[in-house]
């Protein structure tokens, strides 16, 4: 008969089994909206950072996408997009100025003033739980984009920046974006966010603490040189003036093809590389071709990932997207 600890644990982990489908809100235990707890000993592969689940198991971003149909026009977006000449680069690794950092504020944390000098009419006023120290892309001595991402605790919002600076007692940005990561509610259609197509970041990173665990359960972000003036769902938002209806749009999904042979890569890169076949990745930003972004983080291995600098950007294909192209702003 098993101990009444572990009577416990296999309760747990049915209950946890039978409700993956389920709304963040039924999982919810009383007192901490937005935060989901998994007790020691119980593997969890849904996507959380600080606790909170990135958005509800149904939302774009954690639905796989590896039997999905191929977009009619993935040849010539893939042509428009270098794939036949260029290389995947992840835009991570060791160094703590690459990648994207991720910030876990506490339920503790004071909301402070926000100020926002470019995009003020799209974005979310603040306050915003942003502490002091919050970190920043590139450091806080960064000349580049200077996102900061916030994971909030006391309500798992999470909030988003681009073009950061504290100026005490609160944050000077170009833009804000709030979201509620127990909803799949989209920003308003044509409103930018901390990335160029209006969608959130930190969902889309991958770090270390998954890739350990054996797997990334959700799609990441990419950047292109060139894309089009226009977004598809989830996108909101274009920053482009190209009419060139071969350029990619925003929001554009792509995926390693499942004929890929993956059985010489090993390590952080075999994970990263698995999770592009069944999850794929969004045209987040315009950037560097075929650059993946991925959580600031001192773990990764540079040698393990430079396996991924291997992988041509020829090997992937076009998801066919679902939703009309959005080209009026």
């Amino acid at each position: 008969m098993p101990s009444r600890r572990a009577a416990v644990v296999l309760s747990i982990l049915m209950l946890t089994t039978a409700a993956c489908a389920a709304r963040v809100d039924d999982l919810r235990p009383s007192g901490a909206p937005g935060v989901l707890f998994i007790p020691a000993g119980v593997k969890d592969t849904v996507h959380r950072i600080g606790g909170c689940q990135m958005f509800p198991t149904d939302n774009p971003w954690n639905t796989a996408i590896s039997n999905d149909p191929v977009d009619p026009n993935s040849a010539n977006y893939l042509s428009h997009m270098h794939a036949a000449s260029t290389y995947l680069h992840p835009d991570f690794g060791h160094n703590p100025h690459y990648g994207i950092p991720i910030t876990v504020a506490p339920p503790s944390t004071k909301f402070v003033p926000m100020k926002f000098f470019l995009y003020p009419n799209q974005s979310d006023p603040g306050p915003y739980p942003f502490p002091p120290n919050a970190r920043i892309e590139g450091g806080p001595h960064s000349n580049g984009d200077r996102h900061v991402l916030v994971v909030y605790q006391g309500n798992c919002n999470l909030y988003e920046t681009w073009r950061s600076f504290y100026v005490g007692p609160g944050w000077r940005a170009a833009n804000g974006a709030r979201f509620d990561l127990s909803s799949n509610t989209l920003r308003h259609i044509c409103w930018t966010s901390a990335d160029a197509a209006g969608l959130p970041i930190a969902p889309a990173l991958p770090d270390p603490d998954e890739v350990q665990a054996g797997a990334v359960t959700h799609a990441m972000r990419f950047t292109v040189a060139t894309t089009q003036r226009a977004f598809v769902y989830p996108a909101r938002h274009y920053a482009s003036t190209s009419t060139d209806p071969n350029d990619p749009p925003m929001g554009l999904r792509v995926r390693l093809k499942g004929s890929f042979d993956l059985s010489k890569f090993h390590g952080q890169s075999l994970v990263i590389l698995q999770a592009l076949k069944t999850y794929g990745m969004m045209l987040a930003d315009n950037g560097s071709d075929w650059y993946i972004t991925g959580a600031t983080d001192s773990r990764w291995n540079d040698q393990d990932l430079d396996q991924i600098k291997t992988v041509p950007a020829s090997a992937f294909e076009v998801v066919k997207h679902t939703g009309k192209i959005v080209t009026n702003c």
